[in-house]
């Protein structure tokens, strides 16, 4: 009852009554090993089916505007690690060192599939140019986001559970289904884009299982024993002056660039969002030796991810409005 009149949407109290079972019970020894494996299997199949959605054709046609999709990725995969980089500081001050890796694990994730097309659509941007940059950006990131991570990892010390290992790891359980998916899309795609509640359904259920594993972990090994709730707070604002900052990057850099109207808005929320769907299974791989279990990594995600949502709505209902009463003109 309490959970239905919290001002958010269903996924995200599910997510925070996720946290709050592996709070109160943490799966524990076989229980713990079993639902590992069950997580694996709902990973493989999450990429399988996204491979299976992925248009060829709309990624032949959109690869035409590179300008367009080289400024996307150069927001996800250049801006947010550095800016990452130049706030560890700050971090380090406000943020318990799980907190702080997992804010810079949030700067080296893809961008967001759905949300992006959608608040694309919405904004009035360039539809197709979102499906190809979102879509492309999910798939390189299963390449760059462990070379990224590493590289961050490698700069400021080891022993933070990160294990080159786990590439691998990211191959068998990511990249394999995808490719295999996405070869397969020919005979298996029409009957995916007929069911795609059946692919909202796998994002959010292996999100879930990713979650409460995760905390259940991280639960059991003191998570909420050794993050003071100032900390959580102050992860909050580090991840708003980040989102703050690469929104502003991309819309004021687009302009700068001579880009249309709605190239502009296409860059602004494809360039400025971040993957839960992808990020969450992928730590699961990438810091499985993670001291603490994964919940200090796990959780700037999930506030990165409720915020930018809660931000670019609103600001996707301010672009529609301001296009209704003024067609045809500038933002």
């Amino acid at each position: 009852m309490l959970m239905r009149r919290l001002p958010f949407d269903p996924f995200t109290r599910a997510l925070l009554a996720t946290v709050l079972l592996a709070s109160l019970l943490p799966c524990r020894g076989p229980w713990a090993l079993a639902f590992d494996r069950v997580t694996d299997a709902a990973i493989a199949l999450l990429f399988f089916l996204h491979g299976a959605k992925l248009p060829r054709a709309a990624v032949l046609q959109g690869m035409t505007h590179w300008r367009l999709h080289a400024s996307v990725f150069a927001c996800t995969f250049v801006l947010f690690p550095l800016l990452g980089l130049l706030l560890r500081p700050l971090m380090g001050v406000v943020l318990t060192p799980a907190l702080t890796l997992g804010v810079l694990y949030v700067c080296t994730l893809p961008s967001t599939v759905q949300s992006s097309i959608a608040f694309t659509s919405m904004a009035g941007g360039n539809v197709p140019a979102a499906v190809v940059s979102a879509s492309t950006s999910s798939l390189l990131g299963t390449v760059l986001t462990p070379l990224l991570v590493g590289l961050t990892v490698a700069t400021h010390g080891a022993g933070h559970g990160f294990s080159w290992h786990a590439v691998r790891d990211i191959v068998a359980l990511l990249l394999l289904p995808f490719a295999l998916g996405h070869g397969l899309r020919p005979w298996i795609g029409a009957w995916v884009d007929r069911h795609r509640p059946l692919l909202r359904l796998t994002d959010q259920g292996t999100i879930l299982l990713v979650v409460y594993t995760a905390f259940s972990a991280a639960v059991v090994a003191g998570l909420w024993k050794t993050t003071p709730p100032l900390a959580l707070l102050a992860t909050l604002g580090v991840d708003a002056l980040l989102l703050a900052l690469v929104m502003l990057a991309a819309w004021f850099g687009s302009g700068w660039l001579g880009f249309a109207r709605a190239d502009r808005i296409t860059m602004f929320f494809c360039g400025s969002k971040k993957s839960l769907a992808t990020g969450a299974p992928m730590a699961k791989l990438l810091f499985a030796a993670m001291p603490g279990g994964l919940g200090g990594i796990v959780l700037p995600l999930m506030i990165f991810h409720q915020l930018q949502l809660m931000v670019c709505a609103v600001i996707a209902r301010r672009f529609a409005d301001a296009a209704d009463a003024a067609p045809g003109s500038p933002a």
